[in-house]
């Protein structure tokens, strides 16, 4: 093992991500890249070649250079992939966005990463067009996704009479910016981590040969703006396999997808797990699925019930790809391990001020090597906090065994994780707080049977008010408007008594987390419109 993860940090990577594209088109041209199996769409390494290219010759006659930065606004279709391959050739900068995002998280993406191009899809178009209501300054020039939409060019015409070669007269480098992409962090809004090209050819090659086994086709069921689609679509460049795309993700149609498309690599989620069985469980072509956050206790019995590998890893926007768990480590199903550093990557346990902590010992992760982020986009103050020297801090509280084998325990940052998104408590807040009636008021998780975590909001209303005058429709209400959906409290309690504080006057939510054992109790359910016994 340890031999085969010096061969992959060995190979020297590509130049670019369109280099490594040309190399495939000139070995497996025919060979399939991509299939978005519902819409029936296809492509082939050498016809993805030539898309890629008339695009970006599009896209540099509208004024897409080298280092601009670009919204994409797209659900799981192939336009998405197609035009970050594009920018990824100009050396231009994609910045995703969330489909979900309401226009107030839309205009703070687009400020915040100074994209001055916005790629959306047209079932979008009321969002950017409240966008544009409000900030009629913005200046972000549009191009529209599905149909005609006055004042944006239409992506479908960009390509039209562009030449097959690509013509542009600067090659990217590999540690040129390729992303501007968004994680929720403890100090609020999202961050924009700064991604290279070099973070993806790592994280592609990484996936695609830890285990030195042959994939053919892999299954991507999450958006593809988030950075898990796209690592998966560099790992199957880099086994010369096609990607096979789901709209969005599904529990219950998960295995029949696995099934159908014959796929031999997937991710697969914990929702699927909860469905009832069937004979056909172990009908598939699956050789390793990757799972993140799956019950230790029940590890064991889904290898079982579906005869294919699960194997745990742990990975963030910020890094990649941190640790593994290689397939030949059958011990290690059901204890917990995320596994051990991955190629490419260093990783240490350390306590509070970045010394590591002996075997055994909890402390917070930090993780190092070639390709990780560059930075956060415009926040100098929170790259500097997020870094020990070269050694980034994952803000994981986790110990190692004797072996190397780690194990995460928890998180040092103040989130909620609800279904795989991951949610800053504080940006909540900010929302809340936007109530004039709502004097304070925390965020804290509360765990969840099918979503992992949901959120849930303490409120202290101003003196003299009662629930009664500020009711739980009209705060989420408020918070519809300007956050996502997946980020709007489920739960909410009203207190007569102030938050608890620390010394130093800060809201201290562990006593919140302690005054009962179930934080249901004595919260408006939003989802069931009732008071929690």
């Amino acid at each position: 093992m340890a031999e085969r993860f010096r061969r992959i940090e060995a190979e020297p990577l590509p130049a670019n991500l369109g280099a490594l594209l040309d190399q495939l088109a000139g070995e497996v041209p025919d060979r399939e890249a991509w299939c978005f199996f519902e819409t029936g769409e296809r492509i082939t390494y050498g016809e993805l070649r030539l898309a890629v290219n008339r695009l970006a010759n599009g896209l540099l006659a509208i004024g897409i250079g080298h280092g601009s930065h670009v919204g994409i606004m797209l659900p799981n279709l192939p336009a998405l992939p197609l035009t970050w391959l594009a920018l990824a050739r100009i050396g231009a900068v994609m910045v995703p966005v969330n489909v979900r995002y309401t226009a107030h998280e839309l205009e703070y993406v687009l400020t915040d990463s100074e994209a001055a191009f916005l790629v959306f899809h047209q079932e979008f178009r009321p969002t950017v067009r409240e966008l544009a209501a409000a900030r009629p300054d913005l200046g972000t020039s549009l191009i529209a996704v599905g149909g005609p939409v006055e004042g944006a060019h239409a992506w479908e015409s960009l390509a039209t009479g562009q030449s097959d070669a690509w013509a542009g007269q600067r090659e990217p480098d590999a540690d040129d910016l390729l992303n501007i992409q968004y994680t929720s962090g403890t100090t609020g809004f999202p961050k924009g981590c700064m991604l290279t090209q070099r973070y993806w050819l790592t994280v592609g090659r990484v996936h695609a040969h830890c285990d030195a086994q042959t994939y053919e086709r892999i299954l991507i069921s999450l958006p593809f703006f988030y950075m898990t689609g796209l690592w998966q679509l560099m790992m199957a460049f880099n086994q010369r396999a096609a990607v096979h795309v789901a709209q969005r993700q599904s529990g219950s149609r998960f295995m029949d997808w696995v099934r159908e498309q014959e796929i031999d690599f997937c991710i697969y989620p914990t929702l699927a797990y909860k469905q009832p069985p069937s004979a056909e469980d172990g009908g598939h072509r699956v050789k390793r699925a990757n799972i993140y956050g799956f019950p230790a206790g029940d590890h064991a019995g889904l290898e079982a019930r579906f005869d294919f590998h699960a194997r745990e890893g742990f990975g963030m926007t910020e890094i990649g790809c941190g640790t593994i768990v290689p397939l030949e480590a059958v011990d290690m199903v059901g204890t917990g391990t995320v596994g051990i550093p991955a190629p490419f990557r260093e990783c240490r346990v350390a306590d509070e001020a970045g010394r590591t902590v002996p075997v055994g010992q909890v402390g917070e992760l930090l993780v190092r090597g070639p390709g990780i982020l560059k930075g956060y986009y415009r926040k100098p103050e929170a790259t500097r906090d997020a870094f020990w020297g070269d050694w980034f801090r994952t803000g994981d509280l986790f110990r190692q065994d004797e072996r190397g084998y780690l194990y995460i325990l928890g998180r040092t940052k103040d989130m909620v994780r609800r279904s795989g998104e991951n949610i800053a408590a504080r940006e909540v807040e900010s929302i809340l707080l936007e109530i004039p009636e709502i004097a304070e008021t925390a965020v804290v998780p509360v765990p969840d049977d099918t979503r992992g975590e949901e959120v849930k909001a303490y409120v202290v209303l101003q003196p003299g008010l009662t629930a009664a005058d500020v009711p739980p429709e009209r705060i989420v209400a408020h918070c519809q408007g300007k956050l996502a959906v997946f980020k709007v409290p489920r739960y909410l309690e009203y207190r007569t008594t102030p938050l608890p504080r620390t010394e130093s006057g800060k809201i201290s939510k562990p006593p919140l987390l302690r005054e009962k054992a179930d934080q249901r109790t004595g919260s408006w359910d939003r989802l069931d419109g009732r008071w929690r016994p």
